[in-house]
């Protein structure tokens, strides 16, 4: 039948329908109702599974394929939602709308490959992929592996300069109130008082991942940065270098990896602790959106001046992150543990601790975004301290505030000042510091 007389005789069929029985068009718009009915009522599921009873028949059309997309992603179906969308998009191929939705389904089940891959346009208003890189910066050592399941290897180096208003982590006044009653204050030397100095630091990072298969990786990291006040400072100076190599299993949604770990600390250029020990993650992705995570910490600590600070520290802990539809990036923390030290006599050394963090990442623009973080900890010290006769407590809260800014790809400029409190039953440990510094990071 030729295309015209077959569209004639269609219309005059559907002509007929509307005047004797309702044709398939009302019908759709039935079927079309009831999912957005369910939907309004917070019924997503039930408004998913009745539009999948008519996908089969409805599947191509446009406005139906769209409330699919739509039930399914708020139904958490995402990869029915991705498969949805790609059908709009397909008819299409100029709605900005149905390629913003596939990108956000395409962000839910980690295919970050698919974003990229659409439009300027619609990745200025997507999902900022750069928000889930941020989650492992908050919380985790590893890059996961992504959608392709590909080896990568991933470098970074930050250059921050700044002003701390106490750099040595003194205490603000020079005559302290002894904690033992009937004792004469203290008055301590200048160089063990609060000191002010400007700084610029230099931090370098690579990480990879080498896929073996579909479920194992080895996985490794490395880090090295260095310190630097200004003049009447510079015994505060500090390099530090890390490293990590491990094994990575990874099932469905979830993933461990075991590694092994290493560190170098220098104060002012001599030798200050070295570290040794492993690590146990296991981190489960709900999907594109939302990670949980724990792990295991298990160190030796050496200080090649100091013996007697020799210690084992134990530490576990768990976390949340979550990437929100907007962009904005949530994420906590919770972690507890000891300092066991090696030699007799050190008992006051070693210590409980435990604390936590919040944090969050908030989207302005593509380029701009606010964050905060806040942590706090505490300290419980195992003996008398010798020196001060009470038993130490330290509670320390700290708290951050930034502006991210992204003014070309793989570029970050991150100005930001932070705030710091210890509170200690040693009046000599007791103090508070500002820090406002200015990062300027290039990805490779």
């Amino acid at each position: 039948m030729p295309v015209d007389s077959w569209v004639g005789a269609r219309v005059l069929v559907c002509g007929l329908c509307l005047g004797m029985l309702p044709c398939s068009a009302a019908l759709a718009d039935g079927v079309l109702d009831q999912g957005a009915l369910l939907a309004r009522q917070g019924a997503f599921i039930a408004a998913f599974e009745w539009l999948d009873v008519h996908e089969p028949q409805r599947a191509g059309e446009p406005e139906f394929d769209a409330a699919m997309g739509r039930a399914a992603f708020a139904a958490g179906q995402y990869t029915r939602a991705v498969m949805a969308w790609e059908r709009v998009v397909l008819a299409q191929p100029d709605n900005l709308d149905a390629q913003l939705a596939l990108a956000q389904a395409l962000y839910a089940v980690g295919d970050k490959r698919g974003v990229l891959a659409l439009s300027d346009a619609v990745r200025e208003q997507a999902i900022p992929v750069d928000a889930a890189l941020d989650i492992d910066q908050f919380l985790f050592s590893f890059d996961r592996a992504d959608h392709a399941g590909a080896s990568t290897v991933k470098a970074s180096v930050e250059m921050t300069v700044g002003h701390d208003s106490n750099a040595n982590a003194g205490p603000a006044s020079a005559v302290l109130a002894s904690p033992v009653p009937g004792t004469p204050a203290w008055t301590l030397a200048p160089a063990a008082q609060a000191m002010s100095a400007g700084f610029g630091s230099a931090l370098a990072v690579v990480r990879g991942r080498y896929v073996l298969d579909a479920r194992w990786s080895l996985v490794g990291a490395a880090s090295g940065s260095v310190l630097r006040h200004a003049r009447g400072a510079r015994s505060w100076d500090n390099t530090q270098l890390d490293a990590s190599a491990g094994l990575a299993w990874r099932v469905e949604r979830h993933e461990v990896v075991v590694s092994g770990l290493g560190g170098y600390q220098a104060l002012d250029g001599e030798r200050l602790r070295a570290m040794a020990g492993l690590q146990g993650e296991w981190i489960y992705r709900t999907d594109g959106f939302r990670q949980w995570s724990g792990f295991v910490q298990l160190l030796a600590l050496r200080y090649p001046s100091q013996a007697m600070r020799d210690a084992r520290r134990s530490i576990a802990g768990a976390s949340y992150a979550q990437v929100l539809r907007n962009g904005a990036l949530l994420y906590g923390a919770l972690y507890a543990g000891r300092e066991s030290p090696d030699t007799m006599g050190s008992e006051p050394l070693g210590h409980h601790v435990a604390g936590w963090r919040l944090g969050g990442q908030y989207p302005l623009t593509r380029r701009f975004g606010v964050f905060a973080a806040l942590e706090g900890e505490r300290r419980n010290y195992g003996a008398t301290d010798p020196f001060f006769a009470v038993q130490r407590r330290d509670r320390q809260r700290s708290l951050a505030l930034g502006l991210s800014w992204v003014p070309a790809p793989e570029w970050r400029i991150t100005p930001q000042l932070a705030w710091v409190q210890n509170d200690s039953s040693v009046p000599v440990s007791q103090y508070a510091r500002r820090v406002f510094s200015v990062a300027v990071r290039r990805e490779f």
